[in-house]
C-alpha cells in the first residue's frame, strides 16, 4: 500500500522533472541540450532504468536518446513498420532478427490528434515502485512538442535564408541587364524576358562601344538560383572588361573561357553568343559558343540564314577545342533575332514543342518589321500554340535592327 508520504515524494520528484525540463525549454536550450535533461530528469527522477525515444522525422522514427540498452536496436524505424493497436495496448514494430526491444517492456506512445509524434520505450528500476505512465507521457510531450517548435522555427528561419537569397540574386540579374536598349534611326532593339522562376539563368546584353561599333550577345548559364546569378555577374564584369580593351572577338571568347573554368573547374558552363557590327567596314563578325544560332534577316534580299560559326560551350574545357569567327560584309539594312532555347521548346497541350522551324517560318513572313512590333506578334503566337501552357525554363527573345 502506497502511503502518503511515499506519494508526496513521488509528487516531489515529477515536479522538478517538470521544472528541469520546462526552464530549459523556456530558456531556448539546443535540441542536445533538452535530449540531456530529459534523459537526466527520466532516470534520477523517476522510476526508470533504461530508455529509448524516437521522435517523428520525414521519412518515420529516428532514435534521439538511448541508455543502459545492450543489445541492438535501429537507429530508425520507417512509419510503415509502425503498428500500434489502442484497444488492446500493444505496438508492434517490424524489424529485422538482429535487432530487439527485449530489455524493455514498456512503451509511451505521444500523439499530436491522431498523428504519433514519439515512441518512448523503456523498463523500470525498481518492480515494486510505481511509475506513473500518464505523467511520463506528459513529460515526454513536452519535450517532443518544443523540439518540433525548434524543428518548425529552423525550417522558416531557413525558407527566409532562402528567400533572401533569392532577392538578392534577382536584384543582382536585373543590375546585369541594360537599363535601357537602343531605340534611334540607325539601332533599334527589343528584348522580352521570361524567366522560369524568380531568378533566371539567361543573360543578354548590348554595348555600343562608340557611333560606330556595336557588341551584342546572348547566353544561358548552367544552373539557377544565386549560385547562377553569382556566375552570371562575374561573367558579365569580365565581358565588359573585355569589350573596353579590345575588338578580337577570339582572344575574348578564349578569355572570357579562361576566366569560367578557372572559377568553376568545369563543374558550370555557359552557352554564349557574342556579335559584333561596325558601321564604317559594314560588317558583322561573331562567335557561336554552344548557343542556339542566332537569325540573320538579310532585309534588302529577303532571306534568312542561321549563324553558327564559333566554337563548343564556355566553362567545359580549360581550353577551347577549336574556334570559328563567323563573318558577314557589306550589311546596310538587317535584323538579328537571338533567343535561348526555353523559347522554342514552349510546349502545348498535345505535348508538342514550338520548335526552331516554327520559329524562323515565322521570322521569314515579318522580315522588316521593328523589333516592337515583331516581339508583339510573336508572343501573341507563341501564346496561341501553348494554349496555356506554362513555360519549362527561362525564355529570351532579343531583337536588334540595324539601318
Amino acid at each position: 500500500m502506497i502511503t502518503e508520504e511515499v506519494r508526496y515524494q513521488r509528487k516531489e520528484l515529477e515536479l522538478k522533472a517538470l521544472l528541469e525540463i520546462t526552464q530549459a525549454i523556456n530558456e531556448n536550450k539546443r535540441e542536445a541540450v533538452l535530449l540531456e535533461i530529459f534523459k537526466f530528469t527520466c532516470l534520477v527522477h523517476l522510476n526508470i532504468k533504461s530508455l529509448i525515444l524516437y521522435v517523428a522525422d520525414n521519412e518515420g522514427f529516428t532514435e534521439r536518446v538511448v541508455h543502459n540498452i545492450k543489445g541492438k536496436t535501429p537507429k530508425s524505424i520507417p512509419y510503415r513498420d509502425v503498428q500500434e493497436n489502442k484497444e488492446i495496448g500493444k505496438l508492434n514494430l517490424v524489424m529485422s532478427e538482429e535487432y530487439s526491444f527485449a530489455e524493455l517492456d514498456i512503451y509511451v506512445p505521444v500523439y499530436h490528434k491522431d498523428k504519433m509524434l514519439a515512441i518512448l520505450l523503456l523498463k523500470k528500476k525498481e518492480e515494486d515502485r510505481d511509475l506513473d505512465l500518464d505523467f511520463t507521457q506528459a513529460l515526454t510531450n513536452i519535450l517532443v512538442v518544443a523540439l518540433e517548435n525548434k524543428r518548425f522555427a529552423r525550417k522558416q528561419l531557413d525558407q527566409e535564408r532562402i528567400n533572401k537569397e533569392i532577392e538578392i540574386a534577382s536584384n543582382v540579374q536585373r543590375m546585369l541587364f541594360p537599363a535601357e536598349l537602343p531605340e534611334t534611326d540607325r539601332l533599334q532593339a527589343k528584348v522580352t524576358y521570361y524567366p522560369h522562376s524568380t531568378v533566371g539563368g539567361d543573360y543578354y546584353d548590348l554595348v555600343q562601344k562608340n557611333e560606330d561599333e556595336v557588341f551584342f550577345c546572348i547566353a544561358d548559364v548552367s544552373g539557377k538560383g544565386m549560385p547562377a546569378a553569382l556566375l552570371m555577374s562575374n561573367f558579365q564584369a569580365a565581358l565588359r572588361t573585355l569589350l573596353r580593351s579590345s575588338s578580337d572577338l577570339k582572344m575574348i571568347v578564349e578569355q572570357l573561357n579562361y576566366t569560367l573554368f578557372e572559377n568553376t573547374h568545369g563543374d558550370r558552363f555557359i552557352t554564349f553568343f557574342l556579335g559584333y557590327y561596325n558601321y564604317k567596314k559594314r560588317e558583322l563578325t561573331y562567335v557561336n559558343a554552344g548557343h542556339n544560332p542566332p537569325v540573320l534577316c538579310w532585309e534588302g534580299e529577303r532571306r534568312t540564314e542561321l549563324l553558327e560559326a564559333g566554337t563548343t560551350i564556355l566553362g567545359a574545357f580549360e581550353e577551347l577545342p577549336f574556334l570559328e569567327i563567323g563573318k558577314r560584309e557589306h550589311l546596310t539594312q538587317f535584323t538579328l533575332h537571338l533567343y535561348t532555347d526555353g523559347l522554342t521548346e514552349s510546349s502545348n497541350l498535345r505535348g508538342e514543342d514550338y520548335g526552331d522551324e516554327r520559329f524562323e517560318k515565322f521570322i521569314s513572313g515579318n522580315l522588316c518589321v521593328h523589333p516592337k512590333l515583331f516581339h508583339e506578334q510573336f508572343f501573341e503566337t507563341l501564346d496561341a500554340f501553348s494554349e496555356g501552357i506554362s513555360r519549362k525554363d527561362d525564355a529570351t527573345l532579343l531583337s536588334i535592327r540595324f539601318r
